[in-house]
C-alpha cells in the first residue's frame, strides 16, 4: 500500500540536498491427492495443493480469519449490473480442515442474501452473523471439502481502521455511475466473496466477472481471455485474500512487455486517466530496475488498473492505482508510488506476513526500495535521507508506537513504513551493497509463495550474513525511541 506522508518530505530533501456429515472425510496430505470416499467418487484436490497454507490467528484483528480452515482454491463466478447496482456471485471453495471442525466459518458481508449453499454437492444451510458465514459440517482434521455459495446483493464497504490521510472505506466500492472497484487491506475481501480473510491463508484463484456490453471486468491474476462479456483471470501462485482485486468500468486495454518478455496489461478510462497513464507506462523500466536488484519478477504477468481512488494497492499481478493521486500534480510522487507497489510484488505479495503484526515486513522493504530508487533518481545522498528519516522516526514512535507492535486502530500508518526501512538501512550499511541486495534477492526467492514472520526473518538474516543481527532488528522493531 502506498504511503505518501513522507514522500513529499523526501522530495523536498532532494531539492535541499540534491465438508458435510454423512460423507467420509477426505484428507489432503501435503504432497498427494485425498483417499477415495466409499460413498462418493473422490474429488482430486491435487491441482490446488499449491494453495495449501498454515493458517494462524491474528493478534491485531482476531475477528477476521479462521485458523481452522485452509482454503486451497477460490472459484469466483461473478456478475455486476451497473444500472441496478446488483452484484451476484457463485463461490466454489475447495478447502482443507486445518483442525477438527463442526462448521465451516468464513468471513462474509451481511449485505448479501444467500441463495443456496452446498457442501460436497449436498444442500446445506448457511447464515451470516457478525461478519461470518457459518455452514454446519463435520470435518476431521486434514479432511477436504468443496463449499459452494450462491449469493446476491449490493456491495457495502467497511471502515478502514486507520487515520491515514488517504484512508478510504475498505472493500468493494460502488460509484454513483455504476463503477465497481476495491482496495481491501487488511480485511475487505469479505465484502465481495466468502473468504478466509487473513494473510496467513494463501490460496489459488479463478475469477470470472460478467458485465454489460461496453463494460470491462478486471481482476487480479493472469488474464485468461474473454467469453462474450465474461472476463476471466487465474492465479496459479498462492494469493492472500487482501491482495485480490476487482474493478468494472468502461476500461480501455493497453498491453506492453516488461523485462524477459513479461506480459503487462494496463486498464484505464480514456479521457479520465490520460495523465496517469503517462506515468503508468513507465512500469517496464521500473520492473527492469527492480529485477536488476531483486531477481526475476515472481509471477507470470503483471498489470495496472486505474480506479477513482486517492490511494494505491499492491494487489497481486494487477496493481490497483488511484487516479486521484495526480490531483495535486505530484507526478514524481505517483512515479514513486508505482515503483513502491511493484516492489511489493516481491516483498509482501510473493512473500507475505503470517499476521498483521508483521506488516512491517511488507512495508519496510517496499519503503526502503522506493527510497533507494528516489535517491538514485534525484541524486540525494543516503546520509541526508537517514538524517531526515531519523527525525521523522522519533516522531512516529512517539505518536504511533514502535513498528513491531502496530495498533489495531492505526493500520498501515507511517511507523510500519519508515521505521523498518531505517532498520534495513542499518543492515545495508554494515554488510555493503552486494551482500544486501543478495540477501534481499534470496529472501524473496527462497520464500516465494509463503508467509513469514519476525523470527524467520531474523534467522534468515543471521544465516545469510554470518553475523548476529538479532539485537539490532528487535531493537528497531520494539524500541519506543529511535535507536542510536
Amino acid at each position: 500500500m502506498r504511503r505518501r506522508s513522507f514522500l513529499a518530505a523526501a522530495l523536498a530533501l532532494v531539492l535541499l540536498a540534491g465438508c458435510t456429515s454423512g460423507a467420509e472425510p477426505r484428507s489432503v496430505p501435503s504432497n498427494a491427492a485425498p483417499s477415495a470416499s466409499p460413498t462418493k467418487p473422490p474429488i482430486d484436490y491435487s491441482a490446488w495443493l499449491a494453495g495449501r497454507s498454515t493458517p494462524a490467528p491474528d493478534p491485531v484483528y482476531p475477528k477476521y480469519g479462521n485458523p481452522g480452515i485452509d482454503v486451497l482454491h477460490y472459484g469466483l463466478d461473478l456478475a455486476w449490473a451497473p444500472q441496478t447496482k446488483l452484484f451476484s456471485g457463485t463461490a466454489t471453495i475447495e478447502l482443507r480442515a486445518a483442525a477438527e471442525l463442526t462448521s465451516i466459518a468464513l468471513d462474509f458481508s451481511a449485505a448479501y442474501s444467500i441463495e443456496t449453499v452446498t457442501v460436497d454437492g449436498t444442500a446445506a444451510s448457511g447464515s451470516v452473523t457478525d461478519g461470518k458465514l457459518t455452514v454446519p459440517a463435520l470435518l476431521a482434521k486434514d479432511a477436504a471439502a468443496t463449499l459452494v455459495v450462491k449469493y446476491r446483493g449490493t456491495p457495502k464497504t467497511v471502515p478502514m481502521p486507520s487515520h491515514r490521510k488517504d484512508a478510504e472505506p475498505l472493500g468493494l466500492t460502488v460509484t454513483a455511475d455504476g463503477l465497481l472497484w476495491t482496495m481491501q487491506e487488511p480485511y475487505g475481501a469479505s465484502t465481495w466473496y466468502p473468504a478466509n480473510d487473513h494473510p496467513s491463508d494463501k490460496a489459488l484463484y479463478d475469477i470470472a466477472i460478467t458485465v454489460p456490453v461496453g463494460w470491462t471486468g478486471v481482476a487480479s491474476g493472469t488474464p485468461k481471455g474473454q467469453d462474450g462479456n465474461t472476463f476471466r483471470y487465474g492465479s496459479t501462485d498462492p494469493v492472500a485474500s487482501y491482495l485480490t482485486t476487482l474493478a468494472v468500468a468502461r476500461f480501455q486495454k493497453e498491453t506492453a512487455t516488461g523485462p524477459n518478455g513479461l506480459p503487462i496489461t494496463y486498464w484505464f478510462r480514456p479521457g479520465v486517466d490520460d495523465k496517469m497513464m503517462k506515468i503508468v507506462r513507465k512500469a517496464p523500466s521500473h520492473l527492469a530496475w527492480l529485477e536488476q536488484r531483486f531477481g526475476p519478477f515472481p509471477f507470470p504477468s503483471v498489470g495496472v488498473v486505474l480506479v477513482p481512488s486517492a490511494s494505491g494497492m499492491e494487489t497481486q499481478q494487477m496493481v490497483t492505482l488511484g487516479g486521484k493521486l495526480l490531483e495535486n500534480g505530484d507526478a514524481d510522487g505517483v512515479d514513486i508510488d508505482l515503483l513502491h507497489e511493484l516492489a511489493h510484488q516481491w516483498f509482501g505479495d510473493s512473500v507475505g506476513p503470517t499476521s498483521w503484526k508483521d506488516v512491517w515486513l511488507n512495508e519496510g522493504f517496499a519503503t526502503y526500495i522506493q527510497t533507494l530508487y528516489s535517491n538514485e533518481k534525484f541524486g540525494a545522498a543516503a546520509a541526508a535521507w537517514e538524517k531526515w528519516a531519523r527525525g521523522r522516526d522519533a516522531e512516529l514512535r512517539r505518536n504511533l508506537g514502535p513498528p513491531g507492535s502496530p495498533r489495531a486502530d492505526n493500520f498501515a500508518e507511517s511507523n510500519v513504513y519508515l521505521c523498518p526501512a531505517l532498520m534495513l538501512h542499518q543492515i545495508h550499511k554494515q554488510i555493503g551493497d552486494a551482500a544486501f541486495f543478495g540477501l534481499a534477492k534470496d529472501w524473496a526467492a527462497q520464500h516465494r509463495g509463503s508467509t513469514q514472520d519476525r523470527a524467520t526473518f531474523i534467522a534468515f538474516v543471521n544465516a545469510t550474513t554470518g553475523k548476529d543481527f538479532t539485537a539490532l532488528i528487535n531493537t528497531w522493531l520494539d524500541s519506543p525511541t529511535t535507536p542510536k
